[in-house]
């Protein structure tokens, strides 16, 4: 029954609101495009990179799809103009669009740093400036920012992707605490395992494996949305025990440290004995 409240004072708010989301064409934005039209936003803008996939979602939502590469500033602000134009000023602006952790460290070339860094931290300062002086002038708004709980704690194998995460929740705090009194609210999205194709190319390539046994589904991390914006929390996390984790890393930072080499010897020992059993099989079928 308590369940049924947070759903109902959530609806109250997102009727006949705008909501922008980025990402939207698949995954957790795709699960977030579909919940808010269930819940009765006035007009979803699905922003996507792949326009033939965002089309299809904002087809089924009776929303409009619009072509965004969130990399680039020029597209994030045609973006909030013909968001503008289509239903008026926005609600709640979702800076979703993400890309995942590129393996390592010291092979990563500096092309590959700038294209993560564009993407999982400029598109959100991107968004914000587009967005945030409607909301301020208007005294209202809701940015709703995708990160990661690797934004919390770390990646084990990707450093491009540990640093963009963190980087994004440290922006997210940043405009909380700054425009917080003057109407703006914000809530930064910082979910572990979803099976999304983010995570899964990542599992496949050896380097998310050990989150797929916690995967939840996209719709799970809405659910986690829905609940969190009604709650009007900085912090949504749709995996409980990632509070968990973190708190633990800020009493004890050594002791956290030491705790995810260890982890990070167990993911690599396990990948080791996977491709001996990889190679194996490749002799034998050879044979």
């Amino acid at each position: 029954m308590a369940d049924f409240g947070i759903i109902r004072e959530y609806t109250m708010k997102l009727q006949d609101k705008v909501v922008v989301v980025t990402g939207g064409a698949n995954g957790i934005g795709r699960a977030l495009c579909r919940r808010f039209a269930a819940e009765g936003a006035r007009g979803v803008v699905v922003s996507d990179v792949d326009f033939d996939a965002a089309r299809k979602v904002a087809e089924e939502i009776n929303g409009l799809a619009v072509k965004t590469d969130v990399a680039s500033e020029a597209d994030i602000t045609a973006l909030v103009a013909k968001t503008n134009e289509a239903f008026g000023p926005i609600d709640l602006f979702c800076s979703n669009a993400g890309i995942g952790g590129i393996p390592g460290f010291e092979q990563v070339s500096n092309e590959a740093w700038q294209r993560i860094w564009e993407v999982n931290v400029m598109a959100h300062i991107h968004a914000a400036r587009a967005v945030l002086p409607q909301m301020l002038e208007r005294g209202e708004g809701y940015l709703l920012n995708t990160a990661s709980a690797a934004g919390l704690l770390t990646q084990i194998g990707s450093a491009p992707y540990a640093v963009t995460k963190h980087a994004a929740v440290a922006f997210a705090e940043w405009i909380a605490i700054t425009y917080g009194d003057r109407g703006i609210k914000v809530s930064c999205l910082c979910p572990q395992g979803v099976k999304t194709n983010l995570l899964m190319a990542g599992a496949l390539a050896g380097a998310a494996g050990f989150l797929l046994a916690g995967a939840i589904e996209p719709e799970d991390a809405a659910e986690a949305v829905v609940c969190g914006l009604a709650e009007e929390k900085f912090l949504i996390l749709p995996h409980p025990e990632v509070a968990e984790y973190f708190q633990r890393k800020a009493n004890d930072y050594d002791r956290w440290l030491r705790g995810m080499r260890r982890l990070q010897d167990q993911i690599n020992s396990a990948k080791e004995i996977e491709d001996r059993g990889l190679r194996i099989e490749d002799r034998g079928s050879n044979g």
